[in-house]
């Protein structure tokens, strides 16, 4: 299978399946020098962990990672790190029923055509179980963009189903099981029930910002930072959209109220969302992904088996009601393997370029 590296200069090759005996990748390109163990990289980890609540699957999967190379007493060397992870809690005879049988809004279909075999146990190669290793790189490329500009990647959700969530802080990210930046989620609790007790499932909106990124990053024309954020978080399961500052509400706007102001203060507001003409501005970079309802659930849905035979198909198992709940260390890990690549790009093509402007400060607390 091919497709299965990103990146120009910091390059992350993804590989194992849901069931297999392991999952992992390898990052080629992490300069040497910067001080790194498992544990810069568990946490991160932790955060996307399946079974830390009643709201996700309860495959519970330790997800330790371990450095096989790459780093030598605690410090990368510039040689290719290798990150394992191992797979633990597979219940391969829950897909037993559905080895011959496409679920319907699921990759089984398209797989079969494209390969004429699949792996059916848990999604194989097409599972969210696959985003641990990009959390793991993305969790080394988080260290050194904190480092060396004082980058911070972060993410919560702003829609889960029909419920919008409206901002109060980030600090309330990291206290609930949904990344939601409010106070009280008992909304989001009953919501979660209800789907359940219904065997369905729901969609979710993510909202993920990256402060502190430094003016330059991106190329013209066909590398622009934005479309390369856009190609990353389409590679995320389930999503099926992305937006880049105001996004779809640029087409509501007139020029005077979309075009970010500029004065020697700074900038006045951030409808870019920190980008320029593919190029970014050092304001923060905003960006909002769309996320489909999960396609394996205990409703009967009609479909077809590899006979082309009409089926009526029902996925047991452990699955996410919304996949959109651990979706945020993700897609901070996503945007954070963008920005260490073009970081690095920058460093070789205009690493020495200076200029007499001072770059003008980002908008303070300006909503997008």
């Amino acid at each position: 299978m091919s497709g299965n590296t990103f990146g120009t200069l910091f390059t992350v090759t993804n590989f194992g399946e849901s069931h297999g005996p392991a999952i992992g990748c390898v990052i080629d390109g992490c300069p040497p020098g910067m001080a790194l163990t498992a544990a810069d990289i568990q946490h991160d980890l932790d955060r996307r962990r399946p079974g830390t609540s009643r709201h996700v699957t309860q495959r519970q999967e330790p997800d330790q990672v371990e450095i096989l190379s790459g780093v030598y007493e605690g410090v990368t060397t510039g040689t290719p790190i290798a990150l394992l992870i191992r797979n633990t809690d597979q219940r391969s005879k829950d897909y037993g029923d559905i080895a011959q049988q496409f679920r319907p809004g699921h990759a089984d279909y398209v797989y079969w055509q494209k390969y004429g075999v699949r792996d059916p146990r848990g999604g194989g190669r097409s599972s969210a179980r696959l985003t641990a290793p990009t959390v793991a790189a993305g969790a080394v490329a988080k260290k050194w963009l904190k480092e060396k500009f004082g980058t911070q990647v972060r993410a919560c959700m702003t829609q889960l189903g029909e419920l919008p969530i409206a901002f109060e802080s980030w600090a309330h990210v990291a206290h609930n099981p949904f990344f939601a930046p409010v106070a009280n989620v008992q909304a989001l609790e009953d919501y979660m029930d209800m789907l359940r007790k219904a065997h369905d499932s729901c969609g979710a909106r993510i909202r993920v910002q990256a402060s502190g990124v430094p003016v330059g990053l991106g190329q013209p024309i066909y590398d622009k930072l934005d479309a390369d954020i856009a190609y990353a978080m389409m590679g995320l399961n389930a999503v099926k959209g992305v937006e880049i500052g105001a996004g779809f509400d640029s087409v509501a706007q007139r020029g005077t109220v979309h075009g970010d102001a500029m004065t020697p203060q700074g900038f006045a507001s951030n409808h870019a969302g920190g980008v320029l003409g593919g190029i970014s501005s050092g304001q923060d970079i905003e960006v909002s992904i769309a996320i489909k309802p999960t396609s394996s659930i205990l409703s009967p849905r009609p479909s077809i088996n590899i006979h082309g035979e009409p089926v009526e198909v029902v996925t047991k198992g452990r699955h996410d009601p919304c996949v959109g709940i651990r979706a945020a260390p993700i897609a901070e890990a996503l945007l954070a393997l963008v920005l260490m690549d073009h970081a690095l790009r920058q460093r070789a093509q205009c690493g020495g370029v200076q200029v007499d402007l001072a770059a003008i400060a980002a908008a303070l607390d300006t909503p997008i």
